[in-house]
């Protein structure tokens, strides 16, 4: 079976970066460093979430809080009982851009006793946590990361993506073509190729594509393009290289390419990123 998120998480990696492995009480506001995401692990206590000033979530049992992308957000905690946290930064290649940080939705709460293979993961990061031992940080930056795979394979499983990549990832005939189009990018993919790819009809291919994705699989596949050309782009690579990397014929069709997606052209967008 194709694996959904190889090819993802080989071209576009996350790490994490521990910051909070404790106890917190009080009024605590979590703010994003940069580009990044943060989760959060609650082992124990009740913490009330919020986002703006709105209650976001209020949470009893044991849980995992999920911001893929920026968005500052407080934590109101008991001053008497306390809460056991640790929390981490995520860092997605491409920042906010990054194609699974876009996918998520904003903020994610799951109790962690719902996370199928969860348990063992979880055990060891705990001890990590709340023990003082060489390494400890490396250790636990890890054991995030190995945590957020796991919930990106629950939320797949369990049908909480309603619309877009991951729910095409989620979908056992489309992630056939989907994962094709993440491995082999500069392929000439076309309907009938893609259809072939996921056993199915050109028709209702398209139509099962645009309903679970949200778009066409030819423009999901700029899309996937276009994230790789800007992925190449921070790293400093050329254009006439990366054009052929990613199926477009010449620099000039590549740009045509990109502007249409971004609004920009690369140089535009590289120069606009690195003022940021």
């Amino acid at each position: 079976m194709a694996d959904r998120l190889d090819a993802l998480l080989h071209r576009f990696s996350v790490r994490a970066q521990t910051f909070q492995a404790g106890t917190l009480c009080g009024i605590n506001d979590l703010t994003p460093d940069g580009d990044s995401g943060q989760l959060h692990l609650i082992r124990r206590g009740e913490v009330a979430v919020s986002h703006g000033g709105a209650i976001a979530a209020r949470v009893a049992t044991p849980s995992l809080l999920l911001y893929p992308r920026p968005l500052p957000h407080r934590f109101v905690i008991d001053d008497a009982a306390g809460a056991e946290l640790t929390c981490a930064h995520l860092r997605f290649d491409g920042g906010s851009a990054n194609p699974v940080a876009a996918a998520l939705p904003a903020f994610v709460c799951l109790p962690l006793d719902t996370i199928s293979g969860l348990d063992h993961s979880l055990a060891l990061l705990f001890e990590e946590a709340f023990e003082q031992r060489c390494g400890r940080r490396a250790m636990l930056d890890r054991l995030f990361e190995v945590v957020l795979i796991q919930v990106l394979r629950h939320l797949m499983d369990n049908g909480q993506t309603r619309v877009g990549m991951l729910a095409g990832l989620a979908d056992p005939r489309l992630r056939l073509a989907i994962v094709a189009m993440h491995e082999a990018p500069a392929q000439d993919w076309s309907l009938e190729a893609l259809a072939a790819q996921a056993g199915m009809s050109r028709s209702a291919f398209a139509n099962a594509f645009r309903d679970a994705v949200g778009c066409t699989p030819g423009a999901y596949l700029q899309q996937w393009r276009v994230a790789l050309v800007q992925r190449a782009l921070v790293q400093g690579r050329s254009l006439k290289r990366i054009a052929d990397e990613v199926g477009y014929g010449s620099e000039s069709t590549l740009s045509r390419a990109f502007k249409a997606q971004c609004g920009l052209s690369p140089r535009e967008w590289k120069q606009n990123r690195q003022r940021a």
